[in-house]
C-alpha cells in the first residue's frame, strides 16, 4: 500500500494503518474474487468470439435499425455468456426497472397473477406493479394483473416451503430479485435461484421465472440463465456495461419470451427486428468485454469496506467473509446526519463532481427522500462508485460499484476518518 499517495488525498495516518490491517485480513477473499473474474472473463471472451463481433459493424444504424450487424452479434454474445437462447440488448432501455417492466408487461395479461418469491420488490419496481395509493399510473394493477408475494426466510433467502404453498394459486410469472435492493435482506446466490426454479417446475403450475439480475451479473461464476431462469433482465449502467456503456438495458432468456419483451419496447410485429444503435455499439461491446474485470474491482472494494468499517464498529452487511450475490455493501449508520456525511465523503473521492455536496431529495419512484453520492462519468451508473439510500430509519447507506479498487478504499478511509474527527 502506497501510504504517501493516500496522504496526498488528506487521509490521516491512523486511517492508513487501519486500511493496511483490513486489506491484509481479506487477501484470501480477494483471491476468490479474482478466480471468479478469470472464469467470467474467459466466458465473455468466448461468447464475443463466437458471435463474430466485428469492428467494421460499429458504425451503428439509424431510423428503424434494420439489419444492424453489431447489435445482432452483441445480443448473441450476451445470450451465450448468460446461458440463454436469446437476448435483447438496447440503448433504448434506460434502466433496469424499464427492462423488467418490458418483461412483466410482455408476459402478463389481465387476470394473471404475478408472484414475488423474494418478498417486497424495491421501490421503483413496486410502482410498476401498482402504486400503494391505488392511483391509476399505467401499472400492472391498472391492467388487471394481480399480485402476491412470499416473504423471505429468516436467513434472508427464498422460503421454498412458503413458495410451494403459494404456487397452488397458479401464478403466471414468479419474480425473483437477486440483489438486496434497498431492503434489509441479503442477496441471493445462483444456487438459491436454481432451487427456486426447481420448486416452480416441480409444482407444474406452468409459471415462467423472471429474475431481476441488477447488480448481480458476473459476481459469481454462473448466471441465472444457467440455473434455468426463463427470463433475466438488468441494466447496462450497472455490471454488464463495464463502466463504459452510456445507457441501455437487456433481457435474456427463452427466445419466445425475449421477443415478447421486445414487442413491448418497440411494437408487436416488429419486436426485436428494429431499434437503431446510433453509433453506441462500440461502447456497449467494449463495456461488456470489460465487465468481469470491473465487477471484480467493485467486489474487492466492497469487501475492503466491510472489513475496514466492521473493525471501526459499524454494522456492515454482508460481512467481509460472507458469500456475495451482488455488488451492494450495506452500512447501517443510525442517523440522517451520519448517513449524509458518509455520502458526502464518497462524493469528495469521485473523479467527477468531487466539489458537489449531496443533499437528500425527492427522487422519482421512491417513497422517501434519497441521498446519493454519485460522482460518475455516466449519470446514475451503479458500477461506478456510489453511495445512496432512502433517508429513513435505520438509515442504511448502500455502497456499490467502483471501477477501480483504490477509489473505494480512499473513499471509505476518508469517510471513517471524518467521523472519528467529529466524535
Amino acid at each position: 500500500m502506497n501510504a504517501d499517495a493516500y496522504r496526498r488525498l488528506g487521509i490521516p495516518d491512523r486511517a492508513i494503518l487501519a486500511a493496511e490491517a483490513a486489506e491484509s485480513s481479506v487477501r484470501p477473499v480477494f483471491a476468490r474474487i479474482e478466480a471468479v473474474r478469470e472464469a467470467n472473463q474467459i466466458r465473455v471472451l468466448s461468447a464475443m468470439r463466437s458471435a463474430r463481433i466485428a469492428e467494421s459493424a460499429f458504425g451503428g444504424s439509424t431510423g428503424y435499425g434494420y439489419d444492424d450487424r453489431a447489435r445482432d452479434a452483441l445480443e448473441a454474445a450476451f445470450a451465450e455468456a448468460f446461458g440463454t437462447e436469446a437476448a435483447l440488448v438496447r440503448p433504448q432501455i434506460a434502466s433496469g426497472t424499464q427492462a423488467l417492466a418490458l418483461c412483466l408487461f410482455g408476459l402478463l395479461r389481465p387476470g394473471d397473477l404475478l408472484l414475488s418469491a423474494t418478498g417486497t420488490p424495491y421501490d421503483t419496481l413496486a410502482a410498476v406493479i401498482g402504486p400503494s395509493d391505488g392511483r391509476a399510473s399505467g401499472s400492472l394493477a391498472d391492467f388487471g394483473v394481480r399480485y402476491a408475494e412470499v416473504a423471505c426466510a429468516p436467513d434472508g433467502g427464498a422460503d421454498l416451503d412458503a413458495l410451494r404453498a403459494a404456487l397452488a394459486s397458479k401464478p403466471r410469472v414468479v419474480y425473483v430479485q437477486k440483489s438486496r435492493g434497498y431492503g434489509p435482506r441479503r442477496s441471493l446466490l445462483a444456487a438459491e435461484i436454481a432451487a427456486v426454479v426447481r420448486t416452480v417446475r416441480a409444482s407444474e403450475c406452468g409459471a415462467d421465472v423472471v429474475v431481476d439480475n441488477c447488480y448481480g451479473e458476473f459476481v459469481e461464476d454462473t448466471e441465472p440463465g444457467f440455473c434455468g431462469a426463463d427470463l433475466v433482465a438488468g441494466s447496462l449502467i450497472k455490471n454488464p456495461g463495464g463502466g463504459i456503456a452510456p445507457t441501455g438495458g437487456y433481457a435474456a432468456g427463452r427466445r419466445d419470451l425475449v421477443e415478447r419483451a421486445a414487442s413491448r419496447l418497440t411494437a408487436p410485429g416488429t419486436g426485436s427486428h428494429v431499434g437503431p444503435t446510433l453509433g453506441l455499439s462500440r461502447l456497449l461491446a467494449q463495456g461488456f468485454f470489460l465487465a468481469p474485470h470491473a465487477v471484480a474491482e467493485s467486489l474487492k472494494g466492497a469487501v475492503f469496506a466491510a472489513a475496514y468499517l466492521t473493525a471501526a464498529g459499524h454494522a456492515a452487511d454482508p460481512g467481509p467473509f460472507d458469500p456475495r450475490g451482488d455488488i451492494v455493501q450495506t452500512l447501517t449508520l443510525g442517523s440522517e446526519e451520519r448517513m449524509v456525511r458518509f455520502c458526502r465523503a464518497v462524493q469528495r473521492m469521485s473523479p467527477v463532481d468531487a466539489f458537489v455536496s449531496p443533499e437528500p431529495w425527492a427522487m422519482p419512484g421512491y417513497a422517501d427522500p434519497v441521498v446519493m453520492a454519485a460522482g460518475t462519468f455516466v449519470q446514475g451508473a451503479s458500477l461506478e462508485l456510489s453511495a445512496d439510500g432512502p433517508v429513513r430509519p435505520p438509515y442504511r447507506v448502500h455502497l456499490q460499484g467502483g471501477l477501480v479498487y483504490e477509489q473505494v478504499k480512499a473513499a471509505v478511509m476518508l469517510a471513517s476518518a471524518e467521523e472519528e474527527t467529529d466524535r
